[in-house]
């Protein structure tokens, strides 16, 4: 493997260009990891140069994509057991945005399916994506699960650094990314990897056979 460290420009720009050469109609994009690492920022900064490149995009955030209070919240609100398997509405995402931009689907994506503080839907309306539409999905545990993304990204923070930056207020989640690195393996499940352990410094991970 080869630690390749590239501005924060740099990365959006090859991320960008990695959603361009997708052969997907309506590429999917995930950026994969816990809130930390940035992945909304990264998500958001993709947004621009997509539209700029003749695109559509929509934004999602898992965050507004849990499982209503009562069920994710059944075992507490501090398992983290709950947190890895139940709390984010995986087949919700599925049906109201990955589906409906696949060659069958209608296009027609929903960017927030719960609103996890009013405990309610927010009531959206549906956002219809063009032939070249993109959906931005991030959030943490999307890989592995079988949703069908066209293209991954994952940021990976070493488990020092994510000890570091974890506020106290979310540390009982840790133990759920633990389970996550250990059962799914993010870092290989990823079309790319980011170490993102340097604020301000992202470095691609590249395997040394491409």
């Amino acid at each position: 493997m080869r630690v390749r460290p590239v501005t924060p420009e740099l990365l959006v720009s090859e991320l960008v260009e990695r959603v361009e050469k997708s052969q997907a109609r309506r590429p999917r994009v995930a950026i994969d990891g816990v809130p930390e690492a940035g992945t909304g920022e990264l998500a958001d900064a993709l947004v621009e140069p997509l539209r700029v490149a003749g695109r559509d995009v929509v934004r999602v955030r898992m965050a507004d994509y849990v499982r209503p209070a009562s069920l994710r919240l059944e075992r507490g609100r501090e398992d983290p057991d709950s947190y890895y398997e139940s709390w984010f509405d995986l087949d919700g995402l599925r049906r109201e945005v990955l589906n409906p931009l696949s060659d069958g689907g209608n296009g027609e994506v929903l960017p927030a399916l719960w609103d996890a503080e009013a405990d309610r839907s927010p009531r959206l309306d549906r956002v219809r994506l063009s032939e070249r539409g993109v959906a931005v999905v991030d959030g943490p545990l999307l890989l592995g699960a079988g949703l069908p993304f066209d293209f991954t990204a994952h940021l990976l923070l070493p488990q020092a650094a994510l000890e570091r930056r974890t506020p106290d207020a979310r540390r009982w989640m840790l133990p759920a990314y633990r389970r996550y690195t250990d059962e799914v393996g993010p870092e290989r499940q990823a079309d790319v990897l980011v170490r993102v352990d340097r604020p301000g410094r992202p470095a691609i991970v590249d395997s040394l056979d491409g």
